[in-house]
């Protein structure tokens, strides 16, 4: 990576995109740090430390903007209505025919006209969260005042933030290295580490006594290594189905009769399965948020929550169980092996040992069942195992590890993606063609 990254500075239109993807991440952090007016950063900040907050969906949201959405600032929703608007639109358009066609027969004009449908829905989702976020501050008593005005201004600055990460990360696609939104996710996480390895040290300078915790963070280092390791050969594992092409005479040109492979990648959804878990899994502690209700209140409230704390094992099978089903959502969303086959029979390919049509398209879906469920596997343990940590070692869930399995799979993801981005752009450019 780092000999990739020396090579990619040699070349001049290289640099410059690297230059101005950086640009665009300092920008990034700098809105992160300006705060909206009336809102009292100081009162939200300890909300956050002493209520649950960092339990409910909340807490996921924190992590994407590199904790711009617990102290208030111009960017505290960061790119998350994008990315809402981007799957909602990526689902609507496998139910709505029209935009089904958009995605898959209009072309350049079709990406477009889905690309600004997907920007209008930025700014509804923006709005609703915005609202919400007004609401959180009232609850919580982090406004300067509660009146009309107030609100309206708290409302239009983070809606106007939302959009401006949106146009952002899209600078960064067109002009930059790597997918924008992805960097964006990026440098949100990576912000965050900082005050995790700060508030460790403290940990360890205010309890020297307490081996404990000098033998458990040394364990998380070498445990979050491993977990590093994982994920990049995972990311990069795929299962290979051999494929044949017959050979076609077309007047006197004979074409075909290569072989070749079809790549099914062991975890094809990505991140997304554990998202969308995450937030489901989420979804008591922050019913019980709006009523003002926490683990530790009286009553059935408090029973009920305790039950869906983070550390509860029910709250762990049902996180597990989301995981698994919605990697077989995602990859079923994505890869279709009934339309994969009847374009291999198109142009005169075959799996050997499969006839070709349905026989074709049961085999792919069975190898597919079966790498999915590997991937989904894998993404439990990875989402689970600082879960678990946080529950055995209460001190290591106060250093913000229980969503670390979710930002490491985010990080190394787009590392890699990164690296491949430019070792794409280099061999374009150092490639020789053959009258050379």
């Amino acid at each position: 990576m780092i000999q990739t990254l020396k090579n990619a500075w040699k070349v001049i239109e290289l640099r410059k995109k690297l230059l101005f993807t950086l640009f665009m991440i300092i920008l990034f952090r700098l809105g992160s740090a300006i705060p909206v007016p009336h809102i009292d950063a100081g009162a939200l900040s300890a909300a956050f430390k002493s209520t649950e907050l960092g339990n409910t969906i909340l807490g996921l949201y924190n992590v994407m903007s590199g904790s711009a959405f617990q102290y208030g600032t111009v960017f505290a929703l960061s790119i998350q209505p994008y990315i809402n608007a981007s799957i909602i639109i990526q689902l609507l358009a496998i139910a709505i025919p029209a935009l089904e066609r958009l995605s898959k027969e209009g072309g350049e004009e079709g990406k477009r006209k889905l690309e600004n449908i997907t920007r209008y829905t930025t700014v509804g989702i923006a709005l609703l969260q915005a609202y919400g976020y007004y609401a959180l501050l009232s609850n919580n008593n982090a406004l300067a005042d509660e009146s009309f005005l107030t609100g309206l201004v708290i409302v239009a600055t983070l809606v106007a933030g939302s959009c401006l990460v949106m146009w952002m990360g899209e600078q960064i696609t067109e002009f930059g290295i790597g997918n924008g939104i992805s960097m964006i996710l990026f440098a949100g996480i990576i912000a965050r580490v900082p005050n995790v390895v700060v508030t460790m040290f403290n940990n360890l300078i205010s309890n020297p006594s307490n081996w404990r915790l000098w033998v458990m963070y040394p364990l998380m280092i070498v445990g979050g290594l491993a977990m590093i390791v994982l994920i990049v050969i995972v990311t990069n594992a795929e299962r290979r189905i051999p494929v044949m092409y017959s050979k076609r005479v077309v007047g006197r040109k004979v074409y075909g009769g290569q072989s070749t492979h079809l790549p099914l990648k062991v975890n094809m959804s990505g991140v997304l399965p554990v998202i969308f878990a995450g937030s489901i899994a989420s979804l008591p502690a922050t019913i019980g948020m709006f009523f003002g209700k926490t683990s530790q209140s009286a009553g059935g409230w408090g029973t009920f929550l305790r039950l869906f704390s983070q550390t509860s094992p029910l709250y762990m099978v049902l996180y597990f169980l989301l995981i698994i089903f919605f990697s077989y959502f995602y990859s079923t969303i994505q890869f279709n092996p009934i339309e994969v086959s009847n374009n291999l029979m198109k142009n005169g390919g075959y799996i050997p040992g499969f006839r070709p049509g349905k026989p074709t398209s049961a085999f792919i879906a069975k190898v597919l069942n079966k790498v999915t469920l590997f991937g989904a596997i894998y993404l439990a343990i990875i989402a689970l195992v600082p879960l678990i940590v946080g529950a055995v070692f209460p001190t290591a869930g106060n250093s913000g590890i229980s969503v670390g399995g979710t930002s490491l799979i985010i990080v190394v993801g787009v590392a890699l993606e990164t690296v491949k981005a430019l070792e794409a752009q280099l061999i374009m450019r150092n490639y020789k063609g053959f009258l050379e």
